[in-house]
């Protein structure tokens, strides 16, 4: 329409009105190359992947060989009714590393503290007055650091032995960069305080607020429950929970045990950082294949096994997992599989 205009008019007018048609084809094409453009981006960033929360958990055990464990509020975000360890995200307002995320929320959630004397005028807080603190703390009235201050205490943060770091895979909706802790109560921890430096109360969960249980279990128990589905865990859980039952056999902490512990958190065993990936799932099962790093797809020797069989449940919940882990963790992890960071 425009160029039958055009031929109506003058030639010099012609020459503009085409020019001026022609810059308004230029301008609209350059306006939808860049709406194309914003799209894509747009796209693109939808369908990344959320970054991963920092976030930490403690394994804590007592001297009688078994496992703090806490079951999530089944209307909870994440991990909703899940027997887990305690933990819980970083907070910049509240923490200053992830260890002391560990022990705040361990505090939070069981009402359990892992803290030694800052100075002589230390004294154990009563009963009461934990309770009432967990809950202040969880409720930002206060903050873990004040009450710490205020009882002249100090976080043992160097009683927790490092033990396997895991990162949630890429298809999930929230996901965590989590660190796992290992600690012993009660004992000497690493920095020489002698046993009454960590109190170990009755946990007890905190009114529901994040857990409705809280409760001390041995490994190969709490594998049982979850073999049975009495209770479910999520593959971190059951992987750790599979490690410990294979070390801790005595109805009492030896002191062979903690060396063990701690000889598996300070080689490559603590340092791993385990990435799940799918690998196959046969159309129709419920099964599916999650490797880690060191799986002779992942970077390991050919027949190098490390992954795990796992059934999902109802919100992706795993009601079965079958771990496959065919190599010592004391002398056979291969270091090269791990050098390359995991992609978040």
């Amino acid at each position: 329409m425009d160029l039958l205009i055009s031929c109506r008019i003058p030639l010099r007018r012609r020459l503009f009105s085409l020019t001026f048609v022609s810059s308004l084809k230029t301008h609209s094409c350059f306006r939808m190359q860049r709406m194309s453009t914003v799209a894509s981006r747009t796209s693109n960033q939808a369908s990344a992947p959320p970054i991963p929360r920092p976030s930490a958990s403690l394994v804590i055990i007592n001297e009688r060989n078994e496992v703090l464990m806490v079951q999530r509020n089944p209307q909870a975000r994440s991990f909703a009714g899940v027997t887990v360890f305690p933990g819980g995200n970083l907070d910049k307002k509240q923490d200053s590393s992830l260890r002391i995320t560990a022990i705040r929320e361990a505090f939070e959630e069981s009402g359990l503290l892992i803290a030694r004397p800052s100075d002589n005028l230390a004294r154990i807080p009563s009963d009461q007055v934990l309770d009432e603190a967990r809950f202040e703390v969880h409720g930002q009235k206060t903050t873990f650091e004040q009450f710490m201050k205020g009882n002249h205490l100090t976080a043992d943060t160097d009683s927790l032995l490092p033990f396997t770091t895991w990162i949630t895979p890429k298809e999930a909706p929230r996901r965590f960069y989590t660190q796992f802790y290992v600690t012993f109560l009660p004992g000497t921890s690493a920095s020489g305080f002698m046993a009454g430096s960590k109190q170990e109360r009755l946990p007890k969960p905190d009114g529901g607020q994040e857990v409705i249980t809280a409760r001390f279990v041995r490994p190969e128990d709490a594998l049982a429950e979850f073999n049975a589905q009495k209770i479910t865990f999520m593959p971190p859980q059951f992987y750790i929970l599979y490690t410990l039952s294979n070390i801790l056999r005595n109805h009492t902490t030896t002191f062979e045990e903690r060396v063990a512990v701690q000889r598996l958190s300070s080689g490559p065993f603590g340092r791993m950082t385990l990435n799940p990936r799918r690998l196959i799932q046969p159309e129709g099962s419920p099964f599916t294949v999650l490797t880690y790093e060191g799986d002779e797809t992942r970077g390991g020797s050919p027949g190098r096994l490390h992954r795990a069989v796992v059934k999902m449940g109802k919100g992706g919940i795993t009601t079965a997992i079958t771990l496959h882990r065919n190599f010592d963790i004391f002398t056979e992890i291969e270091p090269h599989a791990f050098d390359i960071s995991a992609k978040l």
